[in-house]
């Protein structure tokens, strides 16, 4: 299994055990009240997404990553699209935050 699928599957969980904040609204709420750990913007989001948060990260001092499309995240924790979503928990954060580390090919 390539770390993509694991990425994926790490978000997957993270969703089961209620620990992801996902949608833009969600996900600014929980990087501006520090309850994210890790942000993952999907790579098809508009470049105006992709700064906001980018910017709203960088200040807030939280993980970002530019990942996937927008389908596959929202798949991922059973949604139809998500454009962006927290990691709310430091656990399944450090985890995926190793695989993106390792590289995604």
């Amino acid at each position: 299994m390539d770390n993509k699928q694991r990425i994926l599957n790490m978000i997957g969980l993270a969703q089961k055990a209620g620990k992801i904040a996902s949608g833009e609204f969600s996900t600014e709420k929980a990087v501006k009240t520090g309850k994210a750990y890790r942000v993952i913007v999907a790579g098809d989001s508009s470049d105006n997404t992709k700064k906001m948060f980018s910017d709203m990260c960088t200040f807030y001092n939280v993980p970002i990553h530019f990942f996937s499309e927008k389908e596959i995240i929202g798949h991922a924790i059973g949604k139809e699209f998500r454009a962006s979503l927290a990691i709310l928990d430091e656990g399944f954060a450090n985890t995926i935050g190793k695989y993106f580390e390792q590289g995604l090919e």
